[in-house]
């Protein structure tokens, strides 16, 4: 469907879920449901039963909007439950003569007709009494139905609100770490400085423009991984050990931005070889298909664990990274983080769209 139906769609339901819309349409339908039957089966003409039920929706109409916006709000809200009921027999009490007066005064010309209606007073009353306690159920359920619509919007609001708070911190977490790798570089005036700035760069541009929507194409964020390994295989030397293998076809597959990074970042902080005797390894596989993608990290990591001197900074990471797993992709992921006494482990499973 193209967007020029989409809109038309749109509008249409609009316009029909105005209340004044479906209201007048819902009696214009018990109008003519009920001509069609009275005089399928009565002795009078179309027009005759036609007017009849113009009057009865009249009374109707004034029953139910009358306890709709004035007994419902007042009372039974209230829980005034036993006040509402007397009121609304009260009223249908009270309607129910004033709709027989005004039948009787337009059949005056039919007294066999005025007699069927005083014979069918009690009638008249309970048909009253239902089409306007039918309006009490409508509101309940319509009620209902409204207050689960706003709690869903809400929480979706609230979701997004989450998810652009965390994304937040994931951006300036990354380009923290960056920047201090540059500045220890330009401190030993490395020739690898303006190569980490043109990546950086890049990959900052990925992040401003393209990370704002709430999926990406797998094949941006894959060379944003590229990208970012290539800034640590240069920050690091020969000292680490760094590889990455993509299995798989990277077509149109879309995945929530910047997902990766976290797992990749917490690699390479317990993996650095500064931390180890001989050195350490990052080693990360892709595995894509149509409808899925498995990540797999493995980095090594020292048996004693490095105490940090200082004012503990960083940490947010993996806890941002797993909760907006459960709020982008709830029941469609698997995630285990396995922490062996030489090695770290990350095994992610996800569902793409």
């Amino acid at each position: 469907m193209n967007s020029r139906g989409k809109i038309i769609i749109s509008k249409t339901y609009q316009f029909f879920s105005q209340r004044v819309v479906y209201h007048t349409l819902s009696w214009l339908a018990y109008l003519l449901m009920f001509t069609f039957v009275q005089s399928s089966s009565g002795p009078y003409s179309y027009g005759f039963y036609f007017s009849n039920e113009l009057i009865k929706i009249a009374f109707y109409a004034a029953g139910v909007y009358f306890n709709i916006f004035y007994l419902i709000p007042n009372y039974l809200s209230n829980k005034k439950f036993l006040i509402y009921c007397v009121l609304l027999v009260l009223s249908t009490i009270i309607l129910t003569p004033l709709q027989l007066f005004f039948l009787s005064i337009k059949a005056s010309q039919y007294p066999d007709y005025q007699l069927a209606l005083l014979q069918n007073q009690p009638w008249l009353f309970i048909l009253t009494f239902l089409v306007v306690s039918a309006s009490t159920i409508f509101k309940i359920v319509s009620d209902w139905a409204r207050h689960q619509r706003e709690r869903k919007e809400l929480q979706t609001e609230s979701m997004q609100s989450e998810l652009r708070f965390l994304r937040s911190q994931i951006n300036p977490h990354f380009l923290f770490n960056t920047l201090n790798n540059l500045y220890a570089l330009t401190l030993k005036k490395s020739d690898k400085a303006p190569e980490i700035v043109l990546k950086l760069s890049e990959m900052m541009r990925y992040m401003l423009y393209e990370c704002n929507e709430r999926r990406v194409f797998l094949s941006k964020e894959v060379n944003y991984i590229r990208n970012y390994l290539d800034l640590e295989r240069l920050r690091q030397g020969r000292n680490m050990d760094i590889s990455f293998e993509v299995h798989g076809n990277v077509s149109n597959q879309k995945i929530a931005p910047l997902m990766f990074i976290p797992f990749l970042e917490n690699s390479f902080k317990h993996g650095a070889s500064n931390h180890l005797a001989e050195g350490g390894y990052v080693h990360i596989k892709l595995d894509i298909e149509e409808n899925r993608v498995h990540l797999f990290i493995e980095n090594s990591k020292p048996e004693i664990p490095v105490r940090h001197t200082g004012k503990k900074s960083g940490g947010i990471g993996l806890v941002n990274v797993k909760r907006r797993l459960k709020l982008l992709y709830p029941e469609q992921y698997k995630l285990k983080i396995e922490a062996q006494p030489n090695s770290y482990r990350v095994d992610l499973i996800l569902g793409l769209d």
